[in-house]
């Protein structure tokens, strides 16, 4: 038979020991590989499986070698420069033989053994070879098939770069963020994006029905961070590069189009290995709750197959005659339906082409007045329209008989042709109404792009671009507005460690937004939950008033006195409004939570009005205080028993000293080790010299500090790292000779000496004064503030006499002073430095 013929023929070809094929699992770089060998010849061409690839890929090779060297080659679109020498094309599209040029790959090549399309990818890896180097890129389980039809070929295993885990069941209202959920039908996909809207505000979609265009818009949705979550078909699986971190099944069973079965665990991998890319690493599992749709768990060896990537090898390929001969429609048919004799190929299941070929053969309406072998090849061609709708072989027969009625004469009629994409080129309906609508454009767009099917191809080309292009701009609107609830999806963020830096608004009127979304108003200062918000939405929105509510009151309370008392400032233990005292600040136990006592003209006010008013105040006062945040946290601890009486004690002397004490009178000496974590985790430094909380030595801390009245030492108000030093030194800061330093600042010094004492040797170390100099401490300065923290500078020994150069480098030594010890009996006896810090813990206790 021509079959075994051909088959024998490829086998043998001189050209097959220039054959690679880089095999592995996903996440292994074999595209990336590919593209760069690409780019490394002269010329190239890779098929893809996918158009959504082919554009995706043609994008990148572009952006390197200009758009006049790359071509994009589909079904539906030609972008085909006069001078592209690199040509990126589905694996329908790209040239047989390899058109001759340098490179060619070949994409998800064990896709071969698909019962739709296998056969050509099977006639493209047989066949398709570059002058130069020809590349097939698959799974691990092609390697057998590779080994048995092209011996010469070598094989590379790439491994995957990231691990892939299996982490069980999980609710789909408990799915981590930056999750991929996988269904195997429109109704699943449907629901799962329709409960992720009122539990997570809402899913990107990706089916295969949709178009690129579309799919590229729903994927960037994802991508971009607007929605945390997307679902999907198995389309996902093939090659789609997403930053998802887990894979959650719906199903693992779906209709292959003759039955219903189970996955194989290679399909499992292909789409749970969307997981976890570059070097992060995934996990996948399954929806608990979800075997209404199908849904089960997978079974031990599954889990092991997809982890250890250990799959079944392929036994076979599918084969078709790629060219057969076109004598007459009987010849057509029985070189179609072939049966290789190379025992590793396999005759392709009836695909839908040649069902609709035989259907219209047995039609003599249709059939009549094909004598010659051009028109039999070209009924051929036009029975292999791909039957983009999905309506099976009947209607797409009766659809192709139709355009055979105008083919046969010579071409389809411009105007029919535009009428046709003109009635589809409306983007009103629904969801269902769009899809199908782009379904048919893509068919007259592949109708369009054959050479010689219409006549004026280009124009009318470009009108059904520019229809699939409006129809899927409407269908991911469709999309967005049905599975996409912006408001919940920006609410569940306020959930999440960044909050605080959402923008939370309070508008004129009193409404709420929350990044341009009202969530509700406030009724004086009471929030009401927005009216239109269904039942799932009003924890959400509660939830995130709450959040908000002391920053939406405090600007309530601004607006109110901005009305009545206009503007406010806080000096001198008071409230001012100009030079009038509007309100004392009366500090009761909490220094960072003070009260307000009205002034006495104030306090004549009509009941209603001065509780009004005072509510105001506190609010305003409340959001003032948002810098002594830290000493809130502080006072908190202290007074919480479980800290211990030591470390309670310290913080209480803290606290009284404007959160910045020396360390000898901190009383570390009888504070247990095991209780410093919790000093750093409440933002206290344990510093060389002093205890200190770094956040409260910011200006309006400072400020803050001493307008209240809780830090009478002089304020610096910029807090400049080094200044000058008078006969007080401000808050924050030590005396360094006739300066001062901010101790924070000098305790970075400090500790950058200890560095260099930890990496020196026995004879001393060396300290670099750059950062003191750059903070703008002198010399003499910078040698008194070290001796204070034990450091001594040592005299470089002098050179000796008749010797020349520069001179040795200062050695520095260290003795830690003795700060955290009770002091040594003397003569007499003395009362201990910690006594007092002592009796205080004692008391506490």
């Amino acid at each position: 038979m021509r079959a075994a013929t051909f088959c024998g023929d490829v086998t043998t070809k001189t050209s097959d020991s220039q054959v690679r094929a880089v095999l592995g699992p996903t996440n292994t770089g074999k595209t990336h590989l590919a593209i760069e060998r690409l780019c490394g010849h002269s010329s190239g061409a890779i098929g893809f499986p996918l158009r959504l690839l082919a554009r995706e890929v043609y994008d990148k090779v572009r952006a390197i070698k200009g758009e006049q060297a790359v071509a994009l080659i589909t079904g539906e679109e030609r972008i085909e420069p006069p001078e592209a020498r690199y040509f990126l094309c589905t694996a329908e599209a790209m040239p047989r033989d390899g058109g001759d040029l340098a490179f060619v790959a070949l994409d998800e090549a064990q896709l071969a053994a698909d019962p739709e399309r296998g056969h050509i990818f099977t006639d493209r890896l047989l066949n398709a070879r570059g002058r130069e180097e020809t590349m097939l890129l698959g799974s691990a389980t092609l390697e057998p098939m590779v080994r048995a039809l092209l011996p010469r070929a070598s094989i590379e295993d790439r491994p995957r770069f990231s691990t892939l885990k299996h982490a069980g069941q999980a609710k789909l209202s408990r799915l981590s963020p930056r999750s991929a959920v996988v269904a195997f039908s429109a109704e699943q996909v449907y629901a799962m994006a329709e409960m992720l809207r009122r539990f997570r505000g809402g899913a990107a979609v990706v089916m295969g029905a949709l178009s690129p265009e579309t799919r590229n818009r729903q994927v960037e949705l994802f991508q971009s961070g607007e929605v945390d979550y997307i679902v999907a078909t198995d389309a996902i699986g093939m090659g789609l590069n997403l930053d998802v971190t887990h894979v959650a099944f719906a199903s693992l069973s779906k209709f292959d189009g003759r039955r219903q079965r189970r996955l194989t665990p290679a399909e499992m991998a292909q789409i749970a290995g969307r997981a976890g890319r570059h070097q992060k690493d995934g996990t996948f599992g399954t929806l608990s709750g979800s075997k209404a749709f199908g849904g089960a768990e997978f079974d031990a060896d599954e889990i092991f197959a997809i982890e250890e990537h250990r799959f079944a090898p392929l036994t076979h390929l599918y084969w078709r005659e790629a060219e057969p001969r076109c004598d007459d429609l009987a010849t057509l048919i029985a070189d179609l339906e072939a049966r290789p004799d190379e025992p590793q190929l396999a005759a392709a299941p009836e695909a839908i082409d040649l069902a609709v070929l035989k259907r219209l053969a047995e039609d003599d309406g249709v059939v009549h007045g094909l004598g010659s072998s051009a028109a039999v090849r070209r009924f051929w061609q036009l029975c292999q329209l791909p039957d983009f709708r999905q309506q099976g072989t009947d209607m797409h027969a009766r659809f192709v008989a139709r355009l055979w009625q105008d083919l046969r004469l010579g071409h389809l009629g411009e105007d029919y042709v535009a009428g046709r994409i003109a009635d589809l080129d409306k983007t009103e309906g629904d969801i269902d109404t769009l899809q199908g609508r782009i379904a048919a454009i893509r068919s007259w767009a592949y109708i369009c792009q054959r050479p010689d099917w219409v006549r004026s191809r280009d124009e009318m080309a470009a009108r059904a671009r520019g229809a699939e292009a409006r129809l899927s701009d409407a269908l991911h609107q469709r999309l967005t507005e049905r599975f996409v609830n912006r408001r919940t999806a920006v609410l569940m963020k306020t959930m999440g460690k960044d909050a605080g830096l959402l923008r939370v608004t309070l508008e004129d009127d009193g409404r709420v937004v929350v990044e341009g979304h009202v969530i509700g108003h406030l009724e004086g200062f009471r929030f009401v939950v927005d009216g239109d918000a269904t039942s799932e939405e009003r924890r959400l929105l509660l939830a995130a008033a709450e959040r908000h509510m002391p920053q939406l009151l405090a600007e309530r309370a601004k607006q109110l006195i901005a009305s009545e008392l206009g503007e406010l400032r806080i000096a001198r233990g008071q409230v001012w409004r100009g030079d009038q005292a509007v309100a004392t600040i009366e500090r009761d136990a909490s220094r960072a939570r003070p009260r307000l006592e009205l002034a006495k003209e104030l306090r004549s006010l009509d009941p209603a009005q001065r509780n009004r008013l005072s509510e105001a105040l506190g609010l305003w006062l409340s959001g003032q205080l948002a810098p002594l945040a830290p000493l809130a946290d502080i006072e908190d601890a202290a007074q919480d028993e479980a800290t211990g009486s030591e470390v309670r004690a310290l913080l209480l002397t803290l606290a009284d000293h404007g959160a910045t004490l020396p360390r000898e009178r901190a009383g570390l000496a009888v504070v247990p080790k095991d209780k410093r974590p919790l000093l750093r985790r409440l933002g206290v430094t344990i510093g060389s010299l002093d205890v200190f909380a770094p956040a409260l030595l910011k200006p309006a801390a400072r400020t803050l500090l001493h307008e209240l009245g809780l830090d009478r030492r002089p304020v610096n108000p910029g807090m400049a790292a080094v200044i000058a030093a008078g006969k007080a030194v401000p808050a924050g800061y030590r005396r360094a000779g006739g300066q001062a330093i901010r101790v924070d600042m000098a305790e970075k010094l400090f500790r950058a000496a200890h560095e260099q004492r930890a990496a020196g040797g026995r004879r001393g170390f060396a300290v670099d004064p750059a950062l003191a100099t750059s903070m703008g401490l002198k010399e003499d300065n910078f040698l008194r503030l070290m001796r204070d923290a034990g450091f001594r500078r040592n005299n470089p020994p002098r050179l000796a006499e008749g010797v020349f150069g520069p001179p040795a480098p200062a050695r520095w030594s260290w003795r830690g002073p003795r700060k955290d010890r009770e002091p040594e009996p003397r003569s007499r006896p003395q009362a201990p430095a910690n006594c007092a810090f002592a009796a205080l813990a004692e008391l506490i206790r």
